[in-house]
């Protein structure tokens, strides 16, 4: 490492907790990169950059290399190296909900490739780098332009259960990557030179680690005018310099730098217990400018999670009060939320009630359901008749006398035929329940609809 810069205590713990907050979003994204991309012995490899792994059936259990996985829309996961040239991402004519995002390294979305966006037509969109940018894109139905080196793609597509996954998977087979050259059949440009992955830990998170991770995920990021003078100040300190070093550092530098992680981690939980529902945590760089903050956020509580133009999330872990608004609870993780505040939902304790009144449930262009997860590792729950959300294109389910819904959360199976048809079962044990709302109406993000309590249940 070069000689830094060193400024007093006082600046380096501010830069500290401030570049956590900002770095966030690309550790939590390299996490999953690298088992996605990078380590062949990960079951979530795969296959290296430039493909598709497609998962077309639906979640289970069993299934653990998502969390809070999502059957309404099985995903289609690829990585994209976009070092050496431009990629094209090719899509088929489909009548079927589907949205094929980018997001940069820091998680930001560069576009958006789907029904809402592009429509359900054919296509060939142009994936550009920040090194390419003045490469045409003329004969494209789209061009995407990232600002990052490396970018991800966490495609969903609609399923209407368990036989449709024949439909599916021909439409997922139609998702194809291709470099730019072989699209056009020309010469291969020069690869990119092979980096030094880093392996991930998870305590890499919680000491000055994350900054020799952040040095080298700064590689495949060029600065940005937003973000200018935060990366001037950890220049400074070493880091994007290629090769930061701790040891390097005074100790009483160090020092600082681990009060201010501290500092950031204090400030992120705080303003985790006071978010509410997934508006302003996903988006495209225009989108959240530079609230730093609500990305860290988003990313904790739902990473990959979609813009509330394209689906509306919102959860329940705690009870609400039944004599006061809905409680504080907020968005969270991989297509859905957490919340905090009020009484744990605990499914060994009792059983809960989720009623839609008459004219309430959710108002979707697409769909819309509710799921259940177990907590603390975010998975599915086991269910006697495999059921795993409940939502408007669940057959079956009965209304009440006056028109509403009510889903009935329990552990245990109930007696009553009728409120078996509305059961989604919960673990015996603290759960979160998640709705999402696909194309949500204006009502929606305006908060003219509001989402029912979490009561306790009979």
């Amino acid at each position: 490492m070069g000689n830094p810069v060193l400024v007093d205590e006082a600046t380096v713990r501010g830069t500290a907790a401030e570049a956590w907050i900002w770095g966030l979003p690309m550790l939590e994204n390299y996490r999953t990169l690298h088992a996605q991309a990078v380590d062949e012995a990960d079951p979530r490899y795969v296959g290296g950059f430039g493909v598709f792994r497609h998962y077309p059936h639906p979640f289970t259990p069993a299934n653990t290399d998502v969390v809070t996985p999502n059957n309404d829309t099985p995903y289609s996961l690829a990585r994209l190296d976009l070092r050496a040239e431009p990629w094209v991402l090719e899509v088929p004519a489909t009548d079927r909900y589907h949205v094929l995002p980018l997001h940069d390294l820091d998680t930001c979305y560069v576009g958006f490739v789907g029904s809402r966006t592009t429509g359900n037509g054919a296509g060939r969109h142009l994936v550009l780098g920040p090194d390419h940018r003045d490469t045409p894109g003329e004969g494209f139905e789209g061009v995407l332009h990232a600002d990052t080196r490396l970018v991800g793609i966490v495609g969903r597509t609609h399923l209407a259960g368990p036989e449709d996954v024949p439909a599916l998977e021909r439409v997922q087979a139609g998702y194809r990557l291709r470099p730019l050259s072989a699209h056009l059949g020309t010469e291969p440009p020069p690869s990119a030179p092979d980096p030094v992955w880093p392996a991930w830990r998870e305590e890499v998170l919680d000491g000055l680690e994350f900054f020799s991770f952040l040095d080298f995920l700064l590689g495949f990021f060029p600065v940005l005018p937003a973000d200018a003078d935060l990366r001037r100040r950890l220049a400074e300190l070493g880091v994007g310099t290629g090769d930061f070093e701790p040891a390097a550092l005074p100790l009483e530098i160090r020092g600082a730098m681990v009060r201010g992680i501290a500092d950031a981690r204090t400030r992120l939980g705080a303003a985790v217990a006071g978010s509410h529902d997934s508006t302003a945590l996903f988006g495209t760089r225009v989108q959240l400018g530079t609230d730093h903050l609500g990305r860290a956020i988003g990313v904790l509580r739902g990473l990959y999670g979609l813009p509330v133009e394209e689906a509306w999330y919102t959860a329940w872990t705690t009870e609400d009060d039944p004599d006061g608004p809905d409680g504080p609870d907020g968005p969270g993780s991989a297509d859905g939320p957490g919340s905090a505040g009020g009484r744990p939902i605990d499914g060994s304790v009792r059983s809960y009630l989720l009623r839609f009144p008459p004219g309430g449930r959710p108002p979707t262009r697409y769909f819309w359901s509710v799921t259940v997860y177990g907590l603390p590792d975010q998975l599915l729950v086991d269910h006697p008749v495999d059921r795993y959300s409940i939502g408007d294109r669940t057959p079956g389910l009965t209304a009440d006398e006056d028109g509403g819904l009510t889903l009935r959360l329990r552990h245990e199976r109930p007696e009553d035929p009728r409120e078996q048809a509305n059961w989604l079962a919960v673990p015996a044990g603290p759960f979160m329940a998640v709705l999402r709302v696909y194309g949500p109406e204006p009502t929606v993000l305006d908060g003219r609809w509001q989402r029912p309590p979490l009561l306790p249940g009979p």
